[in-house]
C-alpha cells in the first residue's frame, strides 16, 4: 500500500475506487476552515462518511472552526467538537495558512499560529495522541515578484489574494515560520506535521535545521514536486536518506467536483489527470531516468526501497497513528 498523507478528495466513485486499488492507494483526506457560517463540517461529514464505507482506502483529518475572540466559549466548544471527530475516526488536526495570513484580530491585527488562544487547543490534540497538521505560510515565491522562473506563477496569477509581494502590511514568510516554530517547540509532546515541506521548500538546508533542533517535527511533500525537481537530483536524494523519519508522501490533490457528478468525458479526463500525476511522482523517487515535470528537465532519486516504505508507508503511520 502507498499513503497519500495530503488529499482533499471527496468521492467514492467506483471507477477512481478502482484506479486506487490499482496503484494500491490510500487517502488521508484533509478538511480545511474558512470563515464562511461552518460550512467546512458538510466536508468533514462527507470525509468522515467515506473512511467509514471504505477504511482501506481513505483516513480523515479535521480542524476547528477559527475563533472570533468574542465569544468566550470558542475554545470548549472547539476542543467539545475535536473529541467528537476523534472518536468519529479523524486522525489529526489541521491548521491551514487563513491562519497567519487572513485572521485578524478586532483590532485589524493578524492572529498568528503561535497566539496563547490556540494552546488549549494545542494541548488538547497532543494529549489525546493525535498529529498537528500546519499548513503555515506559503512557499516564499508567494513574496518574490512573478517572473517567469517562479516556479508558482500559475497559483499566484489565479489566486492574487494570497499573493504577498509588496503587501507589507500582511506578516513576511519569516514572521510566519518563527510563529510556527514557537508552536513546535512550545508543545513538545505534539506531533507536528508540516504541510507542503513546510514552506522551506526554497531550501532543505533550512528544513533540516528544524528537523534537528524540533524531534516532533515531519513535513510532507504535498505540492511541492517542483520544488525538489528544480533542485540538484543528488542533493534531494541525499536530504530523503539523511531524514528518512520525517518526511511523508503526499500531493495535495483537490477534487472541486464530486467525480460521481462529472459528464463521462469530463470523469475519463480526472482519471487520467489522476494517473499520470502518480505515475510522475513514482517516476520522480523510484526510478532515476531522465524526466520532464512541468518544463523542467530533472533525473529521477530512484531511491532505495527501504527509504520508499518509509517515505510510502512507514512514516505516514508513524506520524498519524491510527491511519
Amino acid at each position: 500500500m502507498i499513503i497519500d498523507a495530503h488529499m482533499h478528495y471527496a468521492d467514492d466513485d467506483p471507477q477512481f475506487l478502482a484506479l486506487m486499488a490499482e496503484f494500491d492507494l490510500k487517502f488521508m483526506n484533509i478538511c480545511i476552515t474558512e470563515p464562511i457560517n461552518g460550512e467546512w463540517r458538510e466536508q468533514a461529514d462527507l470525509y468522515c462518511t467515506m473512511s467509514k464505507a471504505h477504511p482501506n482506502r481513505f483516513a480523515w483529518c479535521t480542524t476547528f472552526a477559527l475563533p472570533d475572540f468574542v465569544d468566550p466559549s470558542w475554545q470548549d466548544r472547539s476542543i467539545a467538537q475535536l473529541d467528537a471527530d476523534f472518536a468519529d475516526g479523524a486522525i489529526a488536526c489541521k491548521v491551514w495558512k487563513n491562519v497567519g495570513m487572513e485572521l485578524r484580530k478586532p483590532d485589524g491585527s493578524f492572529v498568528l499560529p503561535d497566539d496563547p488562544i490556540f494552546d488549549p487547543i494545542y494541548e488538547h490534540v497532543a494529549a489525546k495522541g493525535k498529529t498537528l497538521l500546519t499548513h503555515i505560510a506559503e512557499p516564499i515565491a508567494c513574496w518574490q515578484p512573478l517572473t517567469g522562473d517562479n516556479p508558482h506563477l500559475d497559483y499566484y496569477r489565479n489566486n492574487p489574494q494570497w499573493h504577498m509581494y509588496n503587501r507589507p502590511e500582511y506578516p513576511s514568510h519569516g514572521q510566519l515560520m518563527d510563529a510556527r516554530d514557537q508552536v513546535v517547540a512550545k508543545h513538545p509532546k505534539l506531533r507536528v506535521v508540516g504541510a507542503h515541506l513546510a514552506s522551506f521548500e526554497y531550501d532543505l538546508d533550512i528544513l533540516a535545521q528544524r528537523f534537528d533542533k524540533y524531534p516532533n517535527f515531519a513535513v510532507d511533500i504535498s505540492a511541492r514536486l517542483i520544488d525538489l525537481v528544480i533542485k540538484p537530483s543528488n542533493q534531494v536524494r541525499d536530504f530523503f536518506l539523511r531524514y528518512p523519519d520525517r518526511i511523508l508522501f503526499g500531493t495535495d490533490v483537490v477534487m472541486t467536483q464530486r467525480p460521481s457528478t462529472m459528464e463521462p468525458d469530463q470523469k475519463a479526463a480526472a482519471i487520467a489527470k489522476l494517473r499520470q500525476n502518480y505515475e510522475t511522482h513514482f517516476a520522480y523517487f523510484n526510478e532515476d531516468k531522465p524526466m520532464r515535470v512541468r518544463n523542467r528537465e530533472t533525473t529521477g532519486l530512484k531511491l532505495p526501497q527501504s527509504a520508499l516504505d518509509d517515505f510510502y508507508v512507514n512514516m505516514p503511520k508513524a506520524w498519524y497513528p491510527g491511519l
